[in-house]
């Protein structure tokens, strides 16, 4: 494997850097040192990021050549400046910071540039949010032309992405519009198990099978969570504007226990006039007559049918255990029980799946006409069984390129579907991102709202990781629950007081 060091003679900006160089060499075994170590010169490619008066100077050497780049350091604030109040101070270092921070990736893109031979489709943006750059942009004035600009300019993104960015940006900020920051909020509830876990998954997931016996315990603590924090927000004021029920798997819940959860939910926060009320039905191997009828009985708007693929082989191989047929079967179930708004979620860059087998997935996807879809470049986080079991699996190949994505969105255009949303997450396969493609009024609100972060969103269940946004929007603290099940329900009084604690200080 080719390895790569990175010295560091601080920490400033170490994490950007290090995603940047990740980016160009995605499949690379990447070590970061701050002591110049022995073992730092075995490497491939060496690279040395020091901190001087005037510059960030980053240097590199691998076995024939060696090159440098700089970046200017940004001063701040002068003393012979009007006096800053303690706000602005606060303000001018986060500006002075940014703006340090983009020169500086400015200087590393372009070293890597030439030093690979390659672009990338998202220039030096490592965030997971380029439309929540654009969107800021809109805030604050700029035309699309100019935002344009400032995209490609400043963060060397390409023309197809930077037109992505602004659209989606643009429909964002419509659908937003009467969703009230400030005094609202959104809700996410987690039900952590699933019929078998994934071969790409990192989220908190459990096997049904193995947890069965404990998934009553579990809602026990769920139920309370939902009790206590319904209490904490009425007494906020707050209006609650969407909810989406996640995981994990919902529907891998008894009906019974799935009329118990939304009993709960539906008796102590106000549901009736909602923005959107999503819950994630999932895998089809988990959806049943008697469970849809369940969920129809309450103000769910939105469900969820995901097959991530519709190639057997491939299902198979990353464990869904489910077949292509049941996928077909749960969609049409579902819309026989009336739902009509239906999202499905797709992953491409799957093992083995190249362009032919994708645009299988898009033709049967096709036929389905689901209201929504989601496409996912993969990424293989280290939690992930494809991760953690790589030697076994590296004889598979992963293929995602501009092709497959503009196939994608060429079958949602066909389909009457406008993009709406995006997000980007680490090590994905090609440097791409995940898109949610809507017909008109059919975009999930949530999604956006939790990308956005414009509003707090207030997270139960194992997991759980709520985001308590404030100050209008310029500063947002997390209070996580705790991942494990079990530590979950044993100690659910201490989630309550942490969002209790939290929410009393911050909103």
């Amino acid at each position: 494997m080719y390895k790569i060091s990175i010295l560091f003679d601080n920490r400033e900006f170490e994490h950007d850097i290090y995603e940047l160089i990740r980016a160009f060499y995605p499949e690379a075994e990447i070590a970061v040192s701050y002591e110049e170590e022995d073992g730092a010169n075995t490497a491939d490619l060496l690279f040395r990021v020091e901190k001087q008066e005037q510059s960030f100077i980053i240097r590199y050497q691998n076995e024939s050549n060696t090159g440098v780049t700089s970046a200017e350091i940004i001063r701040g604030h002068s003393s012979d400046d009007a006096p800053l109040s303690c706000t602005e101070e606060k303000d001018a270092a986060r500006q002075q910071r940014k703006e340090q921070k983009d020169v500086l990736k400015y200087s590393l893109y372009k070293l890597l540039t030439k030093l690979t031979g390659k672009t990338l489709p998202w220039g030096n943006l490592t965030g997971i949010r380029p439309a929540k750059l654009a969107m800021a942009m809109i805030e604050a004035g700029m035309k699309n032309s100019e935002i344009a600009e400032e995209m490609r300019k400043r963060y060397l993104v390409s023309p197809e992405k930077t037109a992505l960015a602004i659209t989606i940006a643009n429909r964002e900020r419509e659908i937003l519009k009467d969703i009230d920051y400030e005094n609202g909020y959104s809700l996410y509830v987690g039900i952590p198990f699933c019929p078998s876990i994934c071969l790409y998954c990192s989220f908190s997931s459990y096997p049904l099978k193995q947890w069965k016996d404990r998934v009553e315990l579990y809602l026990d603590a769920l139920c309370k969570e939902i009790r206590e924090v319904s209490s904490i927000m009425k007494k906020k004021g707050r209006k609650l504007d969407t909810v989406y029920i996640g995981g994990g798997t919902p529907t891998t819940l008894e009906p019974d226990q799935l009329q118990r959860l939304l009993d709960t939910l539906t008796e102590h926060f106000d549901c009736r006039n909602l923005a959107e009320f999503t819950i994630e039905a999932g895998r089809p191997d988990s959806i049943t007559r008697e469970k849809l009828q369940v969920i129809r009985k309450y103000p769910v708007s939105r469900i969820s049918v995901n097959p991530q693929t519709m190639n057997q082989e491939t299902l198979e191989i990353i464990g869904r255990r489910h077949t292509a047929e049941e996928t077909r079967q749960a969609f049409y179930l579902a819309r026989e029980c009336g739902f009509d708004n239906i999202n499905m979620d797709l992953i491409v860059g799957l093992p083995g799946e190249d362009l032919k087998k994708v645009q299988y997935t898009l033709d049967e996807i096709k036929r389905m006409a689901p209201d929504s879809i989601t496409v996912h470049s993969l990424a293989v986080k280290r939690a992930a069984r494809l991760n953690i079991f790589k030697d076994k699996y590296q004889e598979m190949t992963f293929e995602n390129n501009q092709e497959i994505m503009e196939m994608t969105m060429k079958t949602a255009c066909e389909m009457g579907m406008g993009p709406y949303y995006l997000y980007r997450q680490k090590n994905m396969k090609g440097n791409f991102e995940n898109v949610g493609y809507a017909e008109v009024d059919k975009a999930g609100i949530y999604n956006i709202l939790i990308m956005e972060e414009k509003q707090p969103i207030i997270a139960l269940g194992a997991g759980g990781s709520s985001k308590l946004v404030f100050d209008h929007g310029a500063r947002i603290e997390r209070v996580e629950n705790v991942k494990d099940v079990w530590n979950y329900i044993t100690r659910i009084d201490e989630m309550i007081e942490r969002k209790r604690v939290a929410v009393d200080r911050w909103l």
